[in-house]
C-alpha cells in the first residue's frame, strides 16, 4: 500500500503547520493539503480524495460538525476530529462521533514542546487507525523515534495462577478503541437495569470520558459514570476509565470489587490501557470475570484477554464484519484469547448469558 494521504482542516495556520509536520515525519503518512475552512477543503476533495481528514471543530463560515454531516451524507471519508477539548466542548465532540467521525485527538499546543512530543505518537496512530476504518454514508524513510512499547508488567505483575473460587457476583471487563464509542453505546443500551457490574477502558483523550459517561447514563437502563479511585463495582452500574492520564484496575476488597485509578506509564502505548484492566481482572477475579475486546486499532488488550482466559474467565471478541477497525479483536483471536467471536449486535446477549450462574 502507498502512503496514507491526509487532508488537514483547521482555521489556525500554526496548527495546520504543526499537524502537517507531525504527520509528514511518519514515512507511512503524507499530508496532501491543508485547508483553512471547509469550503477550501471541499475544493481540494474535488481534485483528490484523501484517505483521512483531520477536522477542527470550531471554524469560521462552517463549523466542523456541520461539514462532517454533509461529508458523510455525500462522500464518506474517515474523519478524525481535532480539538482543544475543553470540558464544555466534549458534548460537541460526542455529536461528531454520532455523525460518523472515527476518533478524536487533542489539538497540538503549538509552542508547548512537552505536550507536542507526547501528542505526536497518539496523532499518528489515530490517523493510521482511521485509514483502516470502515465508514458508511450517513443521512443529512526511517521511522520517527517512539518510546518503548511497555506491557502491563510496568504497572502490575502477571497473574500467579487462578484467582479465587467463584463468588455470587460476576464482573464484566470491556476494552475498546477506534469506533468504540458508538459500539459501546449499542451494547450498553441493550442491557437491562439489573445487569452485572461492568468496567470499561475506551481509549479517549482526557476530559472526554466524563461527558461520554454522562451521555450514556441518559440513554441506558444501567447507570454509567466516569470511574473514580475506590468506586465499587455494582450490579446495574458501569464504570468508564478516565481518559488520558491514569490506568484503571480491578481490585478485591472483601466480598466486593472496587476499581483503583492510578498513575502509571503508557502500556501498549496507551493510558488507560486495556491490558492493565484485563490483567488486574485475571489476578483478582479469575473465573468470576468475563472479558470482551471490541473494535480498535493495535493490540492493546490482546495479551490481557489471554491472561483472563488462562485464569478461568470467559472471553470473547467482536467480529471483523461489525468492527470499525479490526485490530484489537484480530490480535486477541490470533493469540487464542477469545472463547467466542461475535457480531456487535450479539455482544449484550452473549454478555448476559456468560454471567448467568
Amino acid at each position: 500500500m502507498g502512503k496514507i494521504r491526509v487532508l488537514v482542516i483547521d482555521d489556525s495556520a500554526s496548527v495546520r503547520q504543526a499537524m502537517t509536520s507531525i504527520l509528514n515525519e511518519d514515512p507511512a503518512i503524507e499530508v496532501i493539503a491543508a485547508a483553512a475552512d471547509p469550503f477550501a477543503a471541499a475544493r481540494y476533495i474535488q481534485e483528490e480524495i484523501p484517505d483521512v481528514i483531520t477536522l477542527d471543530v470550531e471554524m469560521p463560515r462552517m463549523d466542523g460538525v456541520t461539514f462532517l454531516r454533509k461529508l458523510m451524507s455525500q462522500r464518506p471519508i474517515p474523519v478524525v476530529m481535532c480539538s482543544s477539548l475543553v470540558e464544555e466542548g466534549s458534548e460537541t465532540l460526542l455529536q461528531a462521533l454520532e455523525a460518523g467521525a472515527v476518533d478524536v485527538i487533542l489539538k497540538p499546543r503549538v509552542g508547548v514542546a512537552d505536550h507536542l512530543n507526547d501528542a505526536k505518537m497518539r496523532i499518528r496512530e489515530t490517523v493510521k487507525g482511521a485509514a483502516r476504518a470502515r465508514v458508511r454514508a450517513r443521512s443529512a524513510m526511517e521511522r520517527p523515534a517512539t518510546p518503548p512499547k511497555l506491557t502491563a508488567d510496568a504497572v502490575l505483575p502477571p497473574p500467579t495462577g487462578r484467582a479465587m473460587s467463584r463468588t455470587t457476583e460476576m464482573v464484566v471487563c470491556i476494552g475498546a478503541s477506534t469506533g468504540g464509542t458508538e459500539a459501546l453505546r449499542e451494547v450498553l443500551e441493550a442491557l437491562p437495569a439489573n445487569s452485572p457490574g461492568i468496567v470499561i477502558v475506551q481509549h479517549m483523550p482526557e476530559s472526554f470520558t466524563r461527558a461520554f459517561a454522562k451521555r450514556l447514563n441518559g440513554l441506558c437502563q444501567v447507570g454509567v459514570k466516569e470511574a473514580e479511585d475506590g468506586d465499587t463495582v455494582m450490579r446495574g452500574h458501569v464504570l468508564i476509565a478516565p481518559g488520558g492520564l491514569r490506568h484503571m484496575m480491578l481490585e478485591r476488597q472483601g466480598a466486593r470489587y472496587v476499581v483503583a485509578v492510578k498513575e502509571g506509564p503508557l502500556v501498549s502505548r496507551h493510558r488507560p490501557s486495556v491490558d492493565v484492566l484485563f490483567r488486574s481482572a485475571a489476578r483478582n477475579a479469575g473465573s468470576n470475570a468475563v472479558g470482551i475486546i471490541m473494535t480498535g486499532m493495535g493490540d492493546d488488550g490482546a495479551r490481557g484477554l489471554l491472561e483472563m482466559k488462562q485464569a478461568g474467565a470467559f472471553t470473547f471478541a467482536q467480529d471483523e464484519a461489525t468492527s470499525v477497525v479490526f485490530g484489537m479483536p484480530k490480535e486477541a483471536i490470533a493469540r487464542g484469547a477469545a472463547d467466542r467471536v461475535v457480531p456487535l449486535h450479539a455482544i449484550a446477549r452473549e454478555l448476559l448469558q456468560a454471567t448467568v450462574r
